[in-house]
């Protein structure tokens, strides 16, 4: 609600403050009839002399009459009953918001010394939340209460806020003395004893140290240990932290609430737990509370949900006390599905789980509302967290932590390698590029164990291996990590989770691709034209295709070799010798969480080996599993989310069975891979494999002109390899008598 701005002006005169409460307001105190609660008014003695003070109401105070408390009447020079002009002042927000005041303190009465000592920085934190939004002149002198002590303050010095930080742009770095400035919230105040005081001050606060930087948005990222985050801390400081910037009084002029909730999920190691910490390092708040979700669980009955009531404990009494000047509680869930499933899912009787979810819904956005928490959730599951956590007002902010992009993964390896470049232990052959094009679809936290495996490999270089572990201490001050230790834990000890297993791949294509003619010439610039359009199209995030063909004909060798050449950063086989002995249900959730994982990929990739298998099909009945049908239709047609692009690879032996279960229609296009079906292509395949002399050759050439042939290049490997286990003389026509056997049985070879 917008305050309504009364125009004042008029001669009042000087009471006495009605109760000591209300002297250590700071505010000259009015009657509702003349002035409403926080408003600024300058107040004139004399021609020459004028001060500047913040008005609250009391009902006590007469009309007419402003009453001040002794160390307003000693600073102003006010006496009891003197008359004073009072008018409207209005603070200029741009120039005349504290950026920094320097004050001096002692103890009020000098009875009342001990020698505890004070903590500057809660001190600090105090004064911002009890004056907050009131003015302040140099010279002015206020009392202050702290820890059930009076303190005297005296205002020393009052620097300008750069106005660049409102406006949410980097800090422009000038400093502009002020004599009269505005509170806010992000000022910063700096408390220094006065000289012959016996005051013991501890504490950051005691010393001059620009607050206002730690809520600026250019942050760097480096110094504080996170890489490949920008844009994420940028949303998240948008969203969550623009509004706790600006003065209290223009938030509340606008109507606008904080934002009580973030949500941080993603795969693991991608660096959602280090965000939240360093959210609750970044702001100008209480420590951060941090939870993991099992810590809540207790086997007593009510005690779960006792102790979330403790987490929000503190900001509920500090919001009784202090309202709106109250400070920013953070409260930090690690691990958030294992208290917050969805309510009704439980298997035990106890229901423990659902009263857990509904004690927090309360907390956060109950009927009593807390608008000083912030509440940071962090997990890999979000699927199974309760909807009712989810909508706006308390989990609103939600932002996937995924995994770093080139850029990202440059910084990442610099901020763990920067401490090894400035002690020189990092080789000059060590490019980070070359790493982060190297490390596709590496999490943050694998990057970080790529640097340790390197630096443990090039530490290995230098431990003797004899009878005892000794390390060469004339070569060990000269160690260095290179490029070759990198490499070598990139190959041996480090792979992605969401990465590509070569060795899942390799073994189907582990003979090459026999390019024995044009139909497998085809095959491939086919399956080239559709990488390309999976990398280029904006318009099909999804391009599936179907590798149809005979058994043996090459097809899951061609769909590992089109994978393969792609390049893309995320390739899964998705193969039925995985699943032996897989329930439906359990086949189904397999195939499932491989599509996920590729969902979590900029550029995925994967390959659905021998669909009638996993479909668990058999000609007699005919017979096969409808749950998996049903969950590969719905997979082979759901579009992945925005910004990522998969390309589905299919192989069947069977197109007349997916025809009729009504699957080719699921995929975007049909290749079909033909066995080799003429003489000549079998000659062909017979030179590009290179197992027969030119002379064996000839004469198998003289054999199969203008024959009939029909055989996959599997099957004619397998023959090959058959005949040349016998003796030299005998290979020829041991291969034509199994060439001719598996024609016949076919119709073939005639």
């Amino acid at each position: 609600m917008a305050t309504r701005v009364v125009i004042f002006f008029k001669t009042m005169q000087a009471a006495r403050c009605p109760t000591d409460e209300l002297s250590l307001t700071n505010c000259a105190v009015v009657s509702e009839k003349d002035l409403q609660s926080g408003q600024h008014v300058t107040v004139r003695t004399t021609p020459a002399h004028k001060f500047v003070f913040t008005v609250k109401c009391h009902h006590s105070v007469l009309p007419g009459t402003i009453a001040f408390s002794l160390p307003q009447r000693k600073w102003a020079g006010l006496s009891i009953g003197q008359e004073i002009e009072v008018a409207n002042y209005n603070y200029d927000k741009s120039k005349q918001c504290i950026g920094a005041m320097t004050i001096e303190i002692d103890f009020l009465q000098k009875k009342s010394t001990d020698s505890n000592p004070y903590d500057s920085d809660k001190m600090a934190a105090e004064f911002i939340q009890h004056f907050n939004n009131q003015g302040f002149t140099v010279g002015q002198q206020l009392v202050f209460s702290f820890c059930d002590k009076l303190f005297g303050l005296f205002i020393k010095d009052i620097e300008a806020m750069d106005s660049s930080i409102l406006k949410g742009e980097p800090e422009s770095g000038k400093k502009q003395k002020i004599e009269i400035g505005l509170l806010v919230g992000n000022s910063q105040v700096i408390f220094e004893k006065s000289e012959s005081s016996s005051l013991t001050l501890v504490g950051k606060a005691k010393t001059k140290e620009a607050r206002q930087t730690i809520i600026n948005p250019e942050w760097n990222f480096e110094k504080m240990g996170i890489g490949g985050l920008d844009k994420e801390f940028s949303d998240i400081f948008r969203r969550a932290f623009a509004s706790r910037v600006f003065p209290p009084d223009i938030v509340e002029q606008m109507g606008c609430k904080h934002v009580k909730g973030i949500l941080l999920f993603g795969p693991p190691g991608c660096g959602k737990t280090l965000m939240a910490r360093q959210i609750g390092k970044m702001l100008n708040a209480r420590e951060p509370k941090i939870v993991n979700g099992p810590e809540i669980l207790n086997k007593y009955v009510g005690e779960s949900e006792a102790n979330i009531r403790k987490l929000f404990a503190d900001a509920e009494e500090e919001q009784k006390r202090l309202g709106a000047n109250s400070g920013l509680h953070i409260i930090i869930f690690d691990e958030l599905d294992a208290i917050c499933k969805q309510r009704g899912t439980s298997s035990g009787s106890t229901g423990v789980h659902d009263t857990v979810v509904n004690q927090l819904l309360s907390k956060i956005d109950g009927v009593e509302q807390l608008n000083n928490i912030l509440v940071i959730g962090m997990t890999n599951r979000p699927d199974l967290i309760d909807d009712a956590l989810m909508r706006p007002g308390r989990f609103e902010v939600k932002m996937e932590i995924g995994l770093p992009d080139e850029k990202g993964r440059v910084q990442i390896l610099n901020i763990h390698t920067a401490k090894m470049k400035e002690f020189n232990l990092l080789s000059g052959d060590v490019d980070v590029k070359e790493l982060a094009a190297e490390t596709k679809n590496y999490s943050g936290a694998e990057l970080e164990g790529l640097v340790r495996a390197a630096q443990s490999t090039a530490m290995n270089r230098h431990i003797k291996a004899t009878s005892t572990v000794e390390v060469d201490m004339e070569r060990a001050e000269k160690l260095q990590v290179t490029r070759t230790d990198f490499m070598a834990s990139l190959n041996n000890d480090i792979k992605p989770a969401f990465g590509t297993n070569q060795e899942d791949y390799s073994c189907y294509i582990m003979n090459g691709i026999i390019k024995w003619g044009d139909p497998v010439t085809r095959v491939l610039e086919d399956g080239e034209l559709l990488v390309q359009q999976t990398k280029n199209s904006d318009r099909t995030p999804l391009v599936s295709v179907l590798l149809e063909g005979p058994p043996h004909s090459g097809k899951t060798a061609l769909a590992a070799k089109i994978s393969e050449d792609s390049q893309f950063p995320f390739i899964k086989i998705c193969s039925p010798d995985k699943m032996i002995g897989h329930s439906e249900i359990s086949k189904c959730q397999a195939i499932k969480k491989v599509f996920d994982d590729a969902y979590k990929s900029q550029l995925s990739c994967v390959v659905v080996d021998d669909i009638e298998r996993l479909l668990d099909y058999v000609p007699i009945g005919p017979r096969f599993s409808n749950l998996v049908l049903q969950a590969l239709l719905v997979l082979l047609k759901k579009t992945p989310p925005h910004g990522r692009k998969l390309l589905i690879i299919g192989t069947t032996s069977r197109k007349d069975v997916l025809q009729e279960m009504e699957m080719l229609d699921a995929f975007s296009t049909t290749i079909h891979v033909q066995n080799i079906s003429s003489g000549e292509h079998l000659v062909e395949a017979l030179e590009l494999l290179g197992s027969f002399t030119d002379a064996e050759r000839t004469t198998i050439a003289q054999n199969v002109k203008g024959k009939r042939v029909w055989i996959g290049i599997k099957k004619l490997l397998m023959l090959i390899e058959m005949s040349l286990q016998m003796d030299q003389a005998y290979r020829v026509s041991k291969f034509l008598s199994l060439l001719k056997d598996e024609g016949a049985d076919r119709g073939f070879y005639e």
